[in-house]
């Protein structure tokens, strides 16, 4: 069974004139790491939304198409129920922490108490969190005081507390540093050992080559294209929609527009590490180009 099956979607917020997204026609499978890229208004975020039901189940607007998650039509889901079995990390942290709770404990807690898990259990599960993202120094501090990168790190955390089996995560690392981010990201690729799904949007498309299973690139609500990480990455689409690619791929290019190619194309700086060090000892490798 297909996490999400998309056919001809259409969606237009309430109040707008224009689609967020112009007909979508995507099946997302179980148990991959999906990364959403794109420019600015490409329609990443509504997809996220559309995904976890938030529209057009809330956020009012017209959806045309057909929208199943896990094999269900989305307007047959409970919202409640939906809430339960994909968890959602906002683009924006400060829309996420609740605002009526002390402590960063009792906010991680939240969501397992709303769920009416005994508090032993509650406790168990939020200790585990506190210690996976290290946020030891900030479960007694008042969550309403932290930073935006801080507040990001509990909302995140408060999701893993949920544990459910699909996550969905619009823009995790946006906030933070690039220490901080390579550690959310560690956890991500952690929690899809674990055999989660995982739909995340992200800006930084080094950490997206290195980590993602597939990419889903969009550009003024359209699909652009959907595959593999190196195929995307590698797809004239890409060039031809404005859409950023990894650092190591674009100098990959660049260098074989003045005659001296690697290899193939890479992705990741690994791979390029790889090439390059074939092309210095002359590899056998190192006179191929695709």
């Amino acid at each position: 069974m297909a996490l999400a099956t998309l056919r001809g979607v259409s969606f237009t917020y309430a109040y707008t004139n224009e689609p967020a997204l112009r007909d979508i026609n995507l099946t997302l499978e179980e148990g991959l790491l999906y990364a959403i890229i794109g420019p600015n208004a490409s329609g990443k975020s509504t997809l996220c939304a559309l995904l976890r039901g938030i529209v057009p189940l809330f956020h009012e607007g017209e959806l045309t198409g057909s929208a199943e998650i896990r094999g269900r039509n989305l307007f047959d889901w409970d919202p409640a129920e939906l809430s339960r079995e994909i968890g959602y990390v906002f683009e924006n942290p400060f829309t996420q922490i609740s605002g009526i709770k002390e402590t960063v404990f009792e906010e991680i807690a939240l969501g397992l108490e709303n769920l009416g898990m005994p508090s032993d259990e509650v406790i168990d599960r939020v200790e585990q969190v506190v210690e996976q993202l290290e946020l030891g120094a900030l479960v007694a501090k008042n969550p309403n005081e932290l930073s935006g990168g801080q507040r990001q790190k509990v909302a995140f955390a408060s999701i893993i507390a949920m544990d459910a089996d699909v996550i969905v995560i619009d823009e995790p690392t946006s906030q933070l540093d690039p220490e901080s981010s390579d550690a959310v990201f560690a956890i991500i690729a952690n929690l899809k050992k674990k055999g989660k799904s995982i739909v995340l949007v992200e800006h930084k498309m080094d950490l997206v080559a290195q980590y993602a299973d597939r990419v889903i690139a969009l550009n003024g609500g359209r699909l652009v294209i959907e595959g593999p990480t190196s195929e995307v990455f590698t797809s004239p689409l890409l060039n031809a929609s404005d859409i950023a690619r990894p650092a190591v791929t674009d100098l990959a290019e660049a260098l074989a527009k003045v005659g001296r190619p690697l290899a193939r194309t890479p992705v990741t700086r690994a791979e390029a590490a790889d090439l390059i060090r074939a092309r210095m000892k002359g590899g056998p490798r190192a006179n191929r180009s695709r």
